[in-house]
């Protein structure tokens, strides 16, 4: 009893001195209110049925919250535990079960579809990286939001490979971008073909289980186990149960359901970038460049943008009766996933959208060239430059014929609404920038502008609509 009530004590002692457990992360409370407000009123707004929020901070889930009916009739309230389908988001995972085999030698995103299905039109020509960017010109099998009535019975992933990639291309590949839901079920069978598994097992062994996602639900063969019901809406009336495509048809481009913050958790591990090599996530993170240097914004299943002055990684998804949103922000560690119940809706992107400024510190203060900027191009469309501005190169540049397809070009497009730096870089010495110019009449003008050191203008290009 003695040597017992002493290894007690000590134990106690002992406990005294260590540091109590760090506390969770957590979302400012005032911040946390502010966000609640958001989702409830899009949802009120909307009519959409719920949504399921989730915020990472600093590298930390600090939020997951729930709002409004999982299920209206008998009602079930929205909770964060709950799976919600989220789409094409599932596209990312398919890239990333992609990324691993090529890590592991098995193939490469240079290999030509023809290695793995030399029966599909132009194979020899169409590369895994075309197919992962949307570049193949293999025709989309899934453009439609709702549900067609093939759906509803169960699909074949080969068969919708062969009709659909079967086909002629619609352009050459790595010529133009075309969203195509078809090219990540190829890409689901090419892991299938070289792993000699069936793709949800390589997906579960070697990117949900690795990623700490444990609770991740299978389309294809978990329905069942889904708690929230999807909805849809014709025109203006009353919401309706939707119909969630048949097993079969999601595979490798939308087949995954998750709780909100098993998201979070998949987002952490690009923001850390702890699954995969350096390599690999910079190949992921890459926008495809498309013939004539046009960037399509669009890396390996996954969108690449900057807004703002910030990097962007974002991608949505929609099945039936369901939409997702989920936006990274690498550089300041910060992620957004929004999940409803409603298919065709915008709800959750509006969610994100408007928690974005709440969650980010405010963006840099716009550089000294956007008001000059402005005031150039309204000039512009007067036909009319301060040639004091220019360097001999950019004043010859702007000769009458210039002046005149500036003007007739521009000036239709109304009155400037803003003008956004979307990056600068070093290059000849001078600093070259990259700004999103908004017009009364809805257009954006991608502009490209090199400065001198002395602040001279040595090119001022209107790069196109972006």
């Amino acid at each position: 009893m003695r040597l017992l009530l002493a290894a007690t004590l000590l134990a106690a002692a002992a406990s005294a001195q260590q540091p109590a457990p760090a506390a969770t992360p957590a979302l400012a409370p005032d911040i946390a209110a502010r966000v609640a407000t958001i989702a409830q009123k899009v949802l009120a707004d909307s009519g959409v049925p719920s949504a399921s929020v989730g915020i990472v901070q600093d590298g930390h889930i600090v939020y997951t919250q729930a709002f409004g009916l999982a299920r209206l009739t008998p009602p079930l309230p929205a909770d964060a535990s709950m799976a919600y389908p989220i789409g094409s988001i599932s596209k990312q995972f398919t890239a990333t079960a992609i990324l691993i085999l090529q890590q592991q030698g098995k193939l490469s995103l240079q290999d030509p579809v023809s290695k793995f299905f030399p029966e599909l039109t132009r194979s020899s020509e169409v590369k895994i990286l075309n197919l992962l960017t949307h570049t193949s010109g293999y025709q989309d099998y899934a453009p439609q939001d709702y549900t067609i009535p093939a759906w509803t019975q169960p699909g074949d992933p080969l068969a919708v490979v062969h009709e659909f990639a079967g086909k002629p291309l619609d352009f050459d590949p790595g010529t133009q971008w075309q969203y195509s839901n078809t090219n990540f079920v190829l890409a689901a069978l090419i892991v299938q073909k070289v792993s000699g598994e069936p793709f949800a097992r390589f997906l579960t062994d070697n990117v949900l289980t690795p990623a700490h996602l444990d609770h991740v639900l299978n389309l294809n063969t978990d329905q069942s186990q889904l708690q929230v019901t999807g909805y849809m809406r014709n025109a203006l009336a009353p919401i309706r149960p939707a119909a969630l495509e048949a097993p079969g048809w999601y595979f490798g481009d939308g087949d995954l359901a998750m709780p909100v913050a098993q998201l979070l958790t998949w987002d952490l591990t690009i923001l850390n970038q702890s699954l995969l090599t350096p390599a690999s996530y910079k190949d992921m993170e890459t926008p495809f460049i498309l013939k004539d240097d046009i960037n399509s914004h669009y890396g390996l299943g996954v969108e690449v943008r900057t807004r703002n002055g910030r990097r962007i990684i974002e991608h949505s998804g929609e099945v039936g009766g369901f939409v997702a949103e989920n936006i990274l922000y690498p550089d300041q560690h910060v992620a957004i996933a929004v999940l409803t119940n409603q298919e065709a809706s915008e709800a959750a992107s509006q969610i994100a959208q408007q928690i974005t400024p709440l969650i980010l510190a405010p963006a840099a203060a716009p550089d000294a060239f956007t008001p000059l900027l402005e005031a150039i191009l309204t000039s512009l469309q007067k036909g009319e430059i301060d040639r004091a501005l220019l360097t001999p190169d950019c004043n010859a540049y702007f000769n009458k014929d210039a002046l005149a397809d500036y003007q007739s070009s521009l000036s239709p497009l109304g009155s400037i609404t803003s003008v956004t730096a979307e990056g600068n870089s070093l290059r000849g010495g001078m600093t070259f920038s990259i700004y999103r110019v908004a017009f009364s009449n809805g257009t954006n003008l991608l502009i490209t502008v090199y400065l001198k050191p002395d602040g001279k203008i040595e090119q001022l290009l209107v790069l196109g609509k972006g």
